[in-house]
């Protein structure tokens, strides 16, 4: 477990593939509690440790995972994720790269439950939720394309639904039409950035997440700093 941020009232911690924010009906233990554990050694603090959850990331996505450590912090973080005043920016390799290489995708979302997958629509339907995000195209493979995400509003599985609804699927994300699975069973999307103002010194928190080990990652990292 990887601490990118930590202050008396927030931690942000980075988030493995394969990882689970909060409890499930899995049983395996959540990023949560490492948190929790990682506080209690780390601080010496006795009895219960106070971890609120802020936000989740999907199990195969990767990235910033934000917590809050205090009351305090939890109710104004809350509010200001539901509110849209935290800015989440992030990657995903996909199959081929989009036209135009800069642009929004709009659409309505409804949610099944029993397949855990969302679909988008062109208009609204009884049920669905408006979404909305913008990408940019960072560098391209002949095969992938890396790109930067503005997640404008938060929908189940929506950065993984709207790109695949405009024929670009994230690589390794076989329910929304990718190819083929990825060796480890993550797909190639990356919570990279989220900004904030600090829910008690009002400072600006800006947090960056490392780019995933993989060669195409870095290989497309690469492509797009020397671009």
């Amino acid at each position: 477990m990887q601490i990118l941020y930590e202050d008396n009232h927030v931690v942000v911690v980075h988030k493995e593939s394969g990882e689970i924010v909060q409890g499930d009906k899995t049983g395996d233990t959540p990023l949560s509690e490492l948190v929790k554990d990682f506080i209690k050694a780390e601080h010496g603090k006795p009895g219960n440790v106070f971890l609120g959850v802020v936000h989740r990331l999907d199990r195969p996505v990767a990235g910033v995972v934000v917590f809050a450590k205090t009351s305090k912090a939890l109710t104004r973080l809350n509010d200001m994720f539901r509110q849209g005043k935290v800015r989440k920016t992030y990657w995903a390799i996909t199959q081929g790269a989009p036209e135009p290489q800069q642009g929004r995708v709009e659409g309505w979302l409804t949610r099944n439950e029993k397949q855990n997958k969302s679909y988008m629509h062109d208009r609204e339907k009884p049920g669905a939720k408006k979404a909305i995000l913008n990408y940019k195209l960072l560098a391209q493979s002949p095969r992938y394309a890396l790109l930067e995400v503005e997640l404008l509003t938060g929908r189940h599985h929506q950065i993984r639904c709207q790109l695949a609804a405009i024929g670009h699927p994230i690589k390794g994300d076989l329910k929304y039409g990718a190819k083929r699975s990825n060796p480890d069973g993550s797909i190639s999307l990356l919570a990279r950035k989220v900004e904030f103002e600090h829910p008690v010194s009002h400072q600006l928190v800006s947090v960056t997440a490392p780019v995933p080990a993989d060669n195409l990652w870095q290989d497309l990292e690469k492509m797009k700093n020397e671009g």
